[in-house]
């Protein structure tokens, strides 16, 4: 398989991903108080939200690339 076919397909299964999911969550913990020998965390969950358009530069561009490996191996 060429690399260009295989960035391709990369590109289309991350562009997916990332319209079917909108974003990553992740979880951060945080020291909520801390005085002296006491220590108390908490885990909080947030949310990298991605733009709906960078999935769908994200599969445009696969397409085209799996269109130019498509036509050079023609």
């Amino acid at each position: 398989m060429e690399l260009k076919k295989l960035i391709g397909i990369v590109l289309v299964v991350i562009g997916v991903l990332a319209l079917v999911y909108g974003g990553i969550n992740y979880t951060s913990r945080e020291t909520v108080i801390d005085i002296g020998p006491l220590h108390a965390t908490a885990d909080r969950e947030k949310r990298l939200p991605l733009s709906p358009l960078l999935g769908v530069v994200a599969v445009a561009g696969g397409v085209v690339l799996l269109m130019a490996g498509a036509r050079k191996s023609a």
